[in-house]
C-alpha cells in the first residue's frame, strides 16, 4: 500500500519543507502549552487540565502522519506496509477521536462554569475532569482498534493506492454535544443583565469556539461537499490543513487570545533561560 501526496517532483521539496516547518512549530507549540499548564500551578484548573490534554492529542495526531508523509516526499521509496498502514491509521483515528471527545469535554466544562457558576468547583472536580479525559481517550482507543481491526480484515487485491483515509465515525455525536452545550450558554448569556458579564462570559469561550470551528469547519468541507465536486488534490490539501495547520494553530490561539496561557509561557520560557546560564 502507498499514499501518494504529490505527483510532481519539483514541488516535493516545496512541500517537504512547508510541512516540516508547520509540524515543527505544532510540536513546540503544543509542548509549550502543555509544559506551561503542568509547571503553573495559577493553571491547574479544568479548563487549562484539558487544554494540556489537547496539546497532548494534537502532537500524537500530527507524530501519526506527518513523519511518514515526509519520508513519503523525498524519497523514491514511498509505500507503506499493511502493518505499516494499519498502525498508521489506528494511531490517526485513536487520536482523532480522542480529541472530537475532549472537544466535547472542554464545551462541557465551559457550560458548567457560566450556566451553574455556584456548583462548578464540586460538579467539574479534578475526579470528573480526570474521568471526562480518560473517557475521550478509551473512545478514541476503542474506535481505532474496532475501524482498524474491521478495514484490514479485508481482503486487498495486490498494491493499493490511498490518497487519504481520515474517519468520520463518532465525530457527528461530540459536535452534537457541543453544539447542544453552546446553545445552552448562548441562553444563559442573553439572559444576563450585565453587558460586561456577557461579554466576559463569551471570552472565556472564544478560543475554543475558534479550535472547534477550524477543526470541524475543514473536515465538513471535505466531507460534506457535493461528491461532483470532490477531487483528490483538493481533497489532499483539506487533509494537510486539518492534520497540521489546525494543530499548528491551536497554540497560537489560546496563547494570543489567554493572558493566563500567555504569561505562564513567558514563566516558563524565563525558568528556561535562568536554568540555561546557571
Amino acid at each position: 500500500m502507498f499514499a501518494k501526496f504529490s505527483e510532481v517532483r519539483e514541488q516535493c521539496f516545496l512541500l517537504f519543507t512547508l510541512i516540516l516547518l508547520m509540524f515543527l512549530s505544532s510540536l513546540t507549540g503544543n509542548a509549550l502549552i502543555a509544559l506551561a499548564i503542568w509547571t503553573n500551578s495559577v493553571l491547574h484548573t479544568p479548563m487549562y487540565f484539558f487544554l494540556a490534554n489537547l496539546s497532548l492529542l494534537e502532537i500524537g495526531y500530527t507524530c501519526s502522519v506527518i513523519p511518514k508523509m515526509l519520508q513519503s516526499l523525498v524519497s523514491e521509496a514511498r509505500g507503506i506496509s499493511r502493518e505499516g498502514c494499519a498502525t498508521q491509521m489506528f494511531f490517526f483515528t485513536l487520536f482523532a477521536i480522542s480529541e472530537c471527545c475532549l472537544l466535547a469535554a472542554m464545551a462541557f466544562d465551559r457550560y458548567m462554569a457560566i450556566c451553574s457558576p455556584l456548583h462548578y468547583a464540586t460538579r467539574m472536580s479534578r475526579g470528573v475532569c480526570a474521568q471526562l479525559a480518560v473517557i475521550s481517550w478509551g473512545v478514541g482507543c476503542m474506535v481505532g482498534v474496532g475501524q482498524t481491526n474491521y478495514i484490514f480484515s479485508l481482503n486487498f487485491c495486490g498494491p493499493c493506492e490511498i490518497d487519504h483515509f481520515f474517519s468520520i465515525l463518532c465525530i457527528s455525536s461530540p459536535f452534537l454535544l457541543i453544539i447542544a452545550s453552546y446553545g445552552r450558554i448562548l441562553a444563559a448569556v442573553l439572559i444576563m443583565p450585565s453587558p460586561e458579564g456577557r461579554r466576559k462570559a463569551l471570552s472565556t469561550c472564544s478560543s475554543h469556539l475558534l479550535v472547534v470551528t477550524l477543526f470541524y469547519g475543514s473536515g465538513s468541507v471535505t466531507y460534506l461537499r457535493p461528491k461532483a465536486s470532490h477531487s483528490p488534490g483538493i481533497d489532499k490539501l483539506l487533509a494537510l490543513f486539518y492534520t497540521v495547520v489546525t494543530s499548528m494553530l491551536n497554540p497560537i490561539i489560546y496563547s494570543l487570545r489567554n493572558k493566563e496561557v500567555k504569561a505562564a509561557l513567558q514563566r516558563t520560557l524565563g525558568k528556561k533561560k535562568v536554568l540555561t546560564h546557571g
